[in-house]
């Protein structure tokens, strides 16, 4: 609207509820004022605005066209975040479920087990299941401090090995390849990675400079680190697609496109394809997952609950088999 920069960032400031976001801009602005390029004053927060953000800007103030890099920042910054939504989603179901039936069946063994065995008589014969659920509901309750030691010490285990650079590379290789969500999850990079590296070369910025910006932003240290050897590689000569199908990562359709785009000279415009159609199918497969964990979740929480019960009702039924039949 041709308000100055300044001006445009201080109201925005003056709007802002977030008082960390607020401080930034009011930072930004005073040193855009005294002289610092805009790129460099958003830079000064790597916090709160990515390194797509930041070239984002800088490409812009270069190239004299500010506005059109913010307003396809803005498009790429919504479209990311309806996908990291969606992912969410078929994602936190599960978990919530996985959690709740645990803490039910915990909750079984402390406090409805011990009512259950004072209801069975000594002389009654107990089944192996019975007496493996008294045994483990005794336990807890008696040697509370081992078992919740036991947990602590396993869970402080796991995530120290998974911040480890062992770990971390391991859990990323195999989120990419685990069961049912693993193919959700590469859907959902491919689509990131893509939205994003067109983003950057529709701003004008040169290809190995836009790889080296987009690898990072995908959400996967495998793909970034595919993308960072295909930047060494294309520096070398070689072209982008047949890097990226060296690496086995990508699909033969994302590689083929991009193939055809470096050919044709259309390349943004086939990444933005390549991002719409895999975002569809990242909707399209959380809405088809959803409808399919929700019986299984519960089916298995049925198992769980109902299979406990039946242990802690047979020994009743054999007692009054025994008494009365």
């Amino acid at each position: 609207a041709g308000i100055p920069v300044t001006r445009a960032l201080y109201t925005l400031s003056r709007q802002v509820e977030n008082p960390t976001l607020r401080n930034a801009l009011e930072g930004i602005v005073r040193d855009v004022e005294g002289g610092m390029n805009l790129s460099d004053a958003f830079g000064a927060y790597p916090n709160i605005f990515s390194d797509l953000y930041i070239s984002m800007i800088r490409t812009g103030e270069t190239g004299g066209i500010l506005e059109k890099s913010l307003i396809r920042l803005s498009e790429q910054l919504q479209k990311e975040k309806i996908l990291k939504e969606e992912v969410k989603s078929a994602i936190s179901y599960p978990r919530t479920i996985a959690i709740f039936a645990v803490v039910i069946f915990f909750a079984m063994l402390i406090f409805l087990v011990p009512i259950f065995e004072g209801f069975i008589p000594k002389t009654t014969h107990t089944p192996a299941i019975t007496r493996f659920v008294f045994g483990l509901s005794e336990s807890i309750r008696s040697r509370y401090y081992i078992w919740f030691g036991a947990m602590v010490a396993v869970s402080s285990a796991v995530v120290a090995f998974a911040k480890s650079k062992k770990g971390h590379d391991l859990w990323e290789h195999f989120k990419l390849k685990m069961p049912i969500f693993g193919p959700l999850i590469l859907k959902s990079v491919i689509a990131r990675f893509s939205r994003t590296l067109a983003t950057l070369l529709e701003g004008g910025i040169p290809v190995v400079q836009a790889l080296e910006s987009a690898g990072p932003t995908s959400g996967s240290d495998v793909i970034a680190n595919t993308v960072m050897l295909a930047a060494k590689q294309i520096e070398e000569g070689k072209s982008i697609a047949s890097t990226l199908e060296e690496s086995g990562i990508f699909p033969p359709v994302v590689t083929h496109m991009i193939a055809v785009g470096e050919e044709s000279g259309t390349l943004p415009v086939l990444l933005d394809k390549i991002a719409e159609f895999y975002e569809q199918e990242v909707e399209t497969s959380t809405k088809t997952l959803q409808s399919h964990i929700q019986p299984i979740a519960l089916i298995l929480i049925g198992v769980l609950i109902g299979g406990m019960l039946i242990s802690l009702y047979l020994p009743i039924f054999t007692a009054v088999t025994e008494v009365g039949f």
